[in-house]
């Protein structure tokens, strides 16, 4: 069963000023996002991030995903 982003990706006001970051780091969704935007692959945010795994770079895509379908009410 795939994990859901909110097993891996949490905000508090403490940590880099609430900024949503993989659990357990200071490591921002937005940065891993940024990479790939960049061309980074997976193999080489792994590299530069040694304390993210798969389940981590998924769960930013798929965080990225719901933000993506938020609709406003009219």
């Amino acid at each position: 069963m795939k994990a859901k982003w909110t097993d891996n990706i949490v905000s508090t006001p403490d940590v880099i000023r609430g900024k949503p970051r993989i659990n357990g780091t200071r490591i921002p969704v937005s940065l891993i996002l940024g990479y790939f935007a960049a061309g980074s692959s997976a193999e080489e945010i792994l590299d530069e991030f040694p304390d993210l795994n798969r389940d981590h770079i998924a769960a930013c895509f798929d965080y990225a995903r719901e933000l993506a379908e938020f609709e406003v009410a009219a």
